[in-house]
């Protein structure tokens, strides 16, 4: 018998009706890998129902909910294969999703990080929010994707597929990862806890020289908002805070400076705007990101000085477009194709 090269690793936390929805297609479509299940300390009956029903899933049980971020940092630290899938619960994969990645990162040692093609569960024509076909960034730190700028999702046409692109960052929706330089580079950052972690990770990689791509021969269906829905507070205050720690830990000094003094101004108007709007807690948590970055950012001293140590590539001074926000709000750009 082989021995199996990857483990898709699925955070759960409360989750058993999810599992029970998305967790048969991970168990059909994925028999050349060890499916796991890392359990954030679950309070709902997710470990007797794995049990009981998915005998086949191992289990980590952990003693308490530690976060999107730490939680999987603890998974991967207990991984032996070469490969780690970062898997979320809502994701229904598709037969033969793995081998195209597989394939992909076993031709091309010197990419480290890759994602499949994103579309969305309820309506599968189109790309999903969170990845869709690979993510960049703008110059100010705005993610964008593949078949996703802001707010407005592409259809899916075919028009981003073929082989494999380079592109920015990957999606954590399904990550798959080289386990060694995942651990080396030191992982999700917990202090993040959710949301943006992944793209502060990826940073990471591309900084030191490390590809991330898409592979779009992979598709899977992503339901989202399974955690966090859209219209969370919650989700706009870490969207926002972890934004910014991002910045403050990647970028160089002399464009770091200038990048975060113009986001200051853009992100008390993205507050004024909701507030206008009638989303009084959401532009409360934009206010709230900012005041906990202000309080924070030098806990990220350490790491930000190890960033540009080993950085080799410096930042995303070169990205297209230079503004996203101009783009889409004056230019009327709404699609990733509009940008080339």
């Amino acid at each position: 018998m082989s021995v199996k090269q990857i483990s898709v690793i699925i955070l759960n936390w409360n989750g058993a009706d999810m599992m029970r929805r998305f967790l048969p297609s991970v168990v059909e479509h994925s028999t050349e890998a060890i499916v796991i299940v890392a359990d954030n300390g679950s309070t709902d009956n997710s470990l007797e129902m794995l049990r009981e029903e998915f005998p086949s899933v191992e289990i980590m049980a952990f003693d308490r909910n530690y976060g999107f971020a730490e939680g999987y940092n603890k998974a991967l630290a207990q991984v032996d294969t070469p490969y780690t899938l970062l898997l979320n619960s809502d994701v229904e994969v598709t037969p033969g999703w793995l081998r195209p990645l597989l394939e992909f990162m076993e031709a091309n040692p010197e990419a480290t990080a890759c994602q499949p093609k994103l579309r969305n569960y309820n309506h599968k024509e189109m790309f999903e929010y969170a990845g869709a076909c690979g993510g960049f960034l703008d110059r100010l730190g705005y993610p964008y994707c593949r078949g996703r700028i802001m707010s407005d999702v592409e259809k899916d046409e075919g028009q981003y597929d073929g082989p494999p692109v380079p592109v920015f960052w990957a999606t954590g929706a399904a990550l798959l990862v080289r386990t060694r330089v995942y651990n080396n580079v030191g992982g999700l950052d917990a202090r993040f806890f959710a949301h943006q972690e992944e793209i502060d990770f990826c940073w990471r990689l591309k900084s030191r020289g490390y590809g991330v791509w898409c592979v779009p021969e992979s598709v899977v269906y992503h339901l989202g908002g399974a955690t966090l829905d859209k219209s969370n507070p919650r989700k706009t205050f870490l969207n926002f805070r972890n934004n910014l720690l991002m910045l403050y830990k990647n970028l160089p000094d002399g464009r770091r400076t200038l990048v975060l003094a113009i986001r200051y101004f853009l992100d008390y108007l993205a507050a004024l705007q909701m507030l206008l709007g009638g989303k009084r807690k959401d532009a409360l948590a934009v206010v709230r990101a900012r005041f906990e970055y202000s309080h924070i950012r030098h806990e990220f001293d350490i790491q930000r000085r190890q960033n540009l140590e080993a950085a080799k590539v410096s930042d995303i001074a070169e990205q297209r477009p230079r503004s996203l926000l101009w783009a889409y709000y004056v230019r009327r750009r709404r699609k990733y194709s509009d940008f080339k």
